[in-house]
Order: C-alpha cells, then sequence, then structure tokens
C-alpha cells in the first residue's frame, strides 16, 4: 500500500484473507532517486497508482499541482490570498520501477535496487525511474512539447490547474505486458475520461526513457472513455481487461463505481470508448464527507475486488490503528 502524505510503501499480509496487519515499511529513497530527497519537501511522494508485474513494483506519483486549502482561522482577506497560492512540493513527478523479489526461499518479498531475476538468473533486475526533478518529468516534458512544440491540444493547458480543480492528475496505474496504464482523475473533458499509455526501455544506471509509442512520433498514446463524467481514481489488469475505479474529479460527494473495458490489452491504437461499450461491474457506496473511494486490487480463490476508502467515515474506523475495507464479487 502507499499514502499519498509519505514517501514510503506500507506491507500488511493477511494469514485469514480477511484480516491485514503484520505491517512492514519500506522507505522509498532506500531503492530509487527521490527528487526532493534532503530537502524540506522530501516526506512526500504523493503516489497515486502500484501494480506489481514481473517481478517489478510500479509505482507513478499524481504528476500535479495544489491548490492551498481555506482555513477556518485567521483574517477573511488573508484566506481568500491563500486560496489564490498554488504550489509543487514533493515527489510527485515520478514513474518508477523496483525489483520486488524474495531474498531467500520463504521470506517475504522485498525491494531491491537490483538483483538477478529468480526466474532467469541471465536477466538483471534494476530500480529505475524517468529523469525528473520537483517541478517536471520527461512525461509532462512530453506533453508539453508534442505537436510540434505547440503542447498536448488535451492535457498541456491543465498541467498549470490543480488537479483538484479538473487539472492533470494522475490517478490509477496498471501495467500489462511492456504497456503502462496511468488513469487520469483530471481533467475530465466534456465528460471524457483520460488513460495515458507509455512504454519506456532502460537508458543506463536507474534511469527509464520513454518510447515512441504514439501516432507522430509521440512518446504516450490516449484514450478516452465515457465514463459518464465521472474521472478514472484507479486501474487493475484483469485478463486482457481493464477494471476502471471512477469518481468525481473535484473535491466532492458523488458517484463511485467500477467499469470493465473489456480487452483493452487487445488494443494497439489510441481509443475512443463510448460508454455502452463499457461493462458497469459495481456501483461503490460513498458517504457525504467521508469514505472516497481511493484504491483497488484484485484478490483471487475466487475472484474479488478490493477497494479501499480516504476519510473513512466513523463506522470504519475500528480502532485507532485499523479500518475496514469492502470486499465485491466480480
Amino acid at each position: 500500500m502507499a499514502s499519498d502524505e509519505t514517501s514510503s510503501l506500507e506491507r500488511l499480509s493477511s494469514g485469514d484473507g480477511v484480516t491485514f496487519n503484520n505491517h512492514s515499511s519500506f522507505p522509498l529513497n532506500d531503492s530509487i532517486d527521490l527528487p526532493a530527497q534532503d530537502t524540506e519537501d522530501d516526506q512526500e511522494i504523493d503516489i497515486e497508482g502500484l501494480d506489481h508485474h514481473d517481478s517489478y513494483l510500479w509505482l507513478v506519483g499524481s504528476h500535479s499541482i495544489k491548490r492551498k486549502k481555506v482555513e477556518k482561522e485567521g483574517t477573511t482577506e488573508k484566506q481568500i490570498k491563500r486560496l489564490a497560492k498554488t504550489e509543487i512540493k514533493g515527489n510527485r513527478f515520478i514513474l518508477a520501477r523496483i525489483p520486488l523479489v524474495e531474498t531467500h526461499e520463504g521470506a517475504n518479498q522485498q525491494l531491491v535496487r537490483s538483483t538477478a531475476d529468480p526466474n532467469n538468473p541471465s536477466r538483471e533486475l534494476k530500480a529505475g525511474q524517468l529523469e525528473g526533478d520537483v517541478k517536471s518529468n520527461s512525461l509532462v516534458n512530453a506533453i508539453l512539447q508534442t505537436d510540434d512544440g505547440r503542447g498536448d491540444p488535451h492535457f498541456a493547458n491543465f498541467l498549470t490547474i490543480p488537479g483538484k480543480d479538473n487539472g492533470f492528475d494522475i490517478e490509477g496505474l496498471a501495467v500489462g505486458g511492456d504497456r503502462i496504464f496511468m488513469g487520469l482523475r483530471g481533467p475530465v473533458l466534456r465528460g471524457w475520461a483520460g488513460i495515458l499509455e507509455v512504454s519506456v526501455n532502460e537508458a543506463g544506471p536507474s534511469r527509464l526513457n520513454l518510447r515512441d509509442n504514439g501516432p507522430d512520433g509521440r512518446q504516450y498514446k490516449k484514450h478516452f472513455l465515457d465514463l459518464k463524467g465521472l474521472g478514472v481514481r484507479d486501474l487493475c489488469v484483469d485478463g486482457n481487461d481493464l477494471l476502471i475505479l471512477a469518481g468525481p474529479t473535484m473535491n466532492l460527494d458523488g458517484p463511485v463505481a467500477v467499469f470493465r473495458w473489456r480487452n483493452a490489452l487487445d488494443t494497439s491504437d489510441e481509443q475512443l470508448i463510448f460508454s455502452d461499450e463499457l461493462e458497469h461491474v459495481i456501483t461503490v457506496p460513498n458517504g457525504v464527507g467521508v469514505d472516497h473511494a481511493e484504491g483497488m486490487t484484485l484478490l483471487t480463490d475466487p475472484e474479488r475486488l478490493l477497494i479501499v476508502y480516504d476519510s473513512p467515515g466513523a463506522e470504519r474506523k475500528i480502532s485507532d490503528k485499523a479500518v475496514k475495507a469492502d470486499v465485491f464479487a466480480l
């Protein structure tokens, strides 16, 4: 699991398939080079997507900017000025992969910078990430420089808008083969949500480069889906399908649902998927000011969907250190 307010990953394991505990924490700066490392902002990475594929744990940051929150304390004049302030902090501009392997037989899997592939000892697994800093990375640069330097006509103008104002905001990551799908909470364009698809190559020690996988030499593909006005909150591969957790783009209560994009991994071109081409899998409960669905993962034997929530309501809080999640049959 990952928090959007720390620079570590957390592991919970289950002995009965119902309760997940036995907590272990893994500081990411042990495995990759965080852009804000050794600064006052190095404790935040804003991880918004995780996936495990081919002995690697993949992770992505939001790539978004944020607007200051209005507080009750202070004068009206001060708070109005505060509402005008935006900032870029921490390690938000990151797409990385880290080897996740058993360090010895029977042990729990660990994150490491490099190791021999346990399934193919002649192959070396190495941690890597896109080139970037605290304000940008090669994905953002590709969006700004495409279309002969004019910038992407769908997304470039939204890079300077805070995520919760329908600005550019990555939420959700799914990896299938050499294809990396990143969901966009925003922008939602006249009701259409976006998913970016990239592929990468190794580019020296600890670095990944974007391939030219899109039309006209573009370094990304764009897929647009009619999620009935909702943005993407998480993604999950299920066979050749993509499961999409969809919810409100802006900071409000609203409908949440899981959709299935059938045979998404069988496509090679950019896609425009209408609502009647998507399967509505489940409606996810949401509260008023609480219980905002934030992440999902598949459980097996039998196949089920585990969904976790941001801002859990009182009925979900079992104790100061435990909350309830929901499991749905598929």
